[in-house]
């Protein structure tokens, strides 16, 4: 009987750890998260895009599937169709390592039409231009983006580390029945 429970909780941590190291499928379409911060304006927004659609050159390319980026206290929302390039922009860059992404995002200020100000991000840099005065004094910032994880793995890890405990606890209180 004392084989049971100790099979069971094997099987499930196995199942924990496998869920945990599993690998992404080479066609999936990866979520991202982006904050901005410059000395004028702060926001925050989230992109999605396909690495099966990776260009094959020595920094790949993929288009944008979705973006949504709001500045904070702005009720304004602006979208992948606001790129001033769109449909062939917005885009997402690897580097030769793989481990770095760039987002390139060029769009004007929706919230006050008649402004001529624009807004870039390229990487981890976003600046605030003025598309009629050359001589205005570009703003510049920061961007920072942090992978959103697949629901799906991090259920299953939840699910089996939940069933580890729950016969964890029974095998314990077995052992002080049997005192």
């Amino acid at each position: 009987m004392k084989l049971i429970p100790r099979l069971v909780l094997a099987a499930t941590l196995t199942l924990g750890f496998a869920t945990v190291n599993a690998k992404y499928a080479s066609a999936a379409i990866i979520n991202y998260a982006f904050t901005v911060d410059s000395p004028v304006t702060k926001g925050n927004g989230f992109f999605s895009f396909d690495d099966s659609t990776f260009s094959n050159e020595d920094n790949p390319v993929a288009t944008i599937k979705s973006l949504s980026f709001q500045f904070d206290g702005n009720s304004t929302v602006y979208t992948e169709k606001n790129d001033t390039k769109y449909p062939e922009f917005p885009l997402v860059t690897t580097f030769l390592t793989g481990q770095s992404l760039a987002l390139d995002y060029l769009f004007n200020d929706k919230s006050n039409p008649s402004s001529s100000i624009s807004y870039e991000i390229i990487g981890n840099d976003f600046t605030i231009f003025s598309r009629t005065s050359p001589d205005a004094e570009p703003i510049s910032g920061k961007v920072s983006y942090t992978q959103i994880p697949e629901p799906t793995p991090l259920i299953g890890t939840l699910f089996a580390c939940g069933l580890g405990w729950m016969m964890k606890k029974k095998v314990t209180s077995m052992k002080k029945v049997r005192f």
